[in-house]
């Protein structure tokens, strides 16, 4: 096997939360605005619950939710139907847009991070459960502050989305890597995790910028000490829970991850010790 195959040759990332928008703040305000909209109240906590699904998926599996299956019946005079879910995914397109626009920063030292990685050789790749035109206008933003990975894909480039693994799988076809034991997935949800399982990939989730942690940045760094542990304990234990093999506090962590990957005597995803 040539050595290229016993080191990490490619860092799969995903958008919101991960590389951009600390908190993931924009798909939870654009759902939330959404069923607003149709008399439905949901909690920031609800919004999120399904998030890093394609976001039709999302918008259906919230509204399976019991609580708010109730809630939308009680508003609308009958159970939600596909009709539904075609008009509001229509509402939420424009939504999602104008929340993106609010919510594009990149995440703290990401910058420093991809040129590091990149000045190792290693390929980047994007993924994202974003639809085509939101896709195009997150990373048309992070271009402009200085962001480009090597190729992107999102949920409408593959016939499934999260937690299917295709996305990666396009990735590392377009790139020209595999094994996948030699790819990181960095992402900021439990479906993210539960993609690069799937993928057979190295499966990471970040916890200060994550849709679980759910704060901006400013919010998260006025915390005391102890919540901001708190905060970081919680994305972690949702990260293991979802099977991860290993979390990082900050993006800033993940060089000396890779180091940490690159140094094992065989390189075959497995969960790390804490």
């Amino acid at each position: 096997m040539n050595n290229e195959h016993q080191r990490i040759q490619l860092v799969v990332l995903d958008w919101a939360g991960t590389t951009v928008d600390f908190g993931s703040r924009a798909p939870a305000a654009a759902f939330s605005a959404c069923l607003a909209a149709h008399g439905v109240e949901v909690s920031d906590e609800e919004a999120r619950e399904p998030m890093g699904m394609n976001k039709r998926d999302h918008l259906i599996a919230m509204l399976n939710a019991p609580s708010i299956s109730a809630r939308w019946e009680a508003a609308n005079g009958s159970a939600w139907s596909e009709s539904d879910v075609d008009t509001m995914y229509e509402e939420f397109i424009p939504l999602q847009l104008e929340a993106i626009q609010q919510h594009a920063q990149l995440v703290p030292n990401l910058l420093d991070v991809i040129a590091e990685l990149c000045e190792r050789g290693l390929k980047i790749g994007g993924t994202t459960g974003y639809f085509r035109a939101a896709a195009e206008a997150v990373a048309d933003r992070a271009a402009q502050l200085g962001f480009v990975p090597d190729t992107n894909m999102c949920a409408d480039d593959v016939p499934q989305g999260r937690p299917a693994p295709w996305m990666i799988y396009r990735i590392m076809e377009r790139l020209g890597v595999f094994p996948p034991s030699t790819v990181v997935k960095l992402g900021d949800t439990a479906m993210d995790i539960r993609a690069g399982l799937a993928g057979g990939c190295w499966s990471v989730g970040v916890c200060d910028s994550s849709s679980v942690t759910g704060l901006s940045q400013p919010e998260f760094a006025a915390l005391p000490d102890s919540e901001r542990s708190d905060c970081l304990g919680k994305s972690a234990e949702t990260f293991r829970n979802a099977g991860s093999h290993a979390v990082i506090n900050s993006i800033s962590e993940l060089p000396a991850l890779i180091d940490q990957l690159n140094s094992l005597e065989k390189l075959q995803p497995h969960v790390l010790s804490s």
